[in-house]
């Protein structure tokens, strides 16, 4: 008889309500859960936040001004960095993907580098963008 029948099989266990806040992730792990909340957000904003603000903006003059208004808020402009932040985390993620697509970095050592640099290039260009937005250039 083999060896295989004497080996204890893997035990997994859901993981608790209680258990999420101290569950250990790889980097890896975040990168995909973020990409997929990044999706969700771009794609409910679209409907509630993008289109209206683009249509005003585009309907007239006054209304482009009005826009110009709202979005010198501290509120709206804390949404527009939000937005910022999830289109550019999952620009960076989508690009990641791809390469993983394409059968390069599958390595577990290359997926957490390459999940380190989205995370790295992501803040970063939100951070940049967010130093424009709010006017320190």
């Amino acid at each position: 008889m083999s060896d295989s029948a004497a080996k204890r099989r893997p035990e997994f266990r859901n993981v608790s309500v209680g258990q999420i806040l101290t569950y250990r992730m790889p980097a890896a792990g975040y990168a995909s859960i973020l990409h997929r909340i990044s999706g969700a957000i771009l794609f409910l904003a679209l409907p509630l936040i993008l289109v209206p603000l683009f249509a005003m903006s585009v309907a007239s003059e006054a209304g482009f001004t009005a826009l110009a208004i709202v979005a010198d808020m501290l509120i709206v402009k804390l949404i527009l960095l939000v937005l910022m932040w999830g289109y550019l985390h999952h620009f960076c993620a989508g690009i990641r993907y791809l390469t993983l697509d394409l059968h390069i970095g599958m390595d577990k050592v290359s997926a957490q580098k390459s999940a380190m640099a989205v995370f790295g290039v992501s803040l970063s260009l939100t951070v940049l963008f967010g130093l424009k937005l709010f006017g320190a250039w």
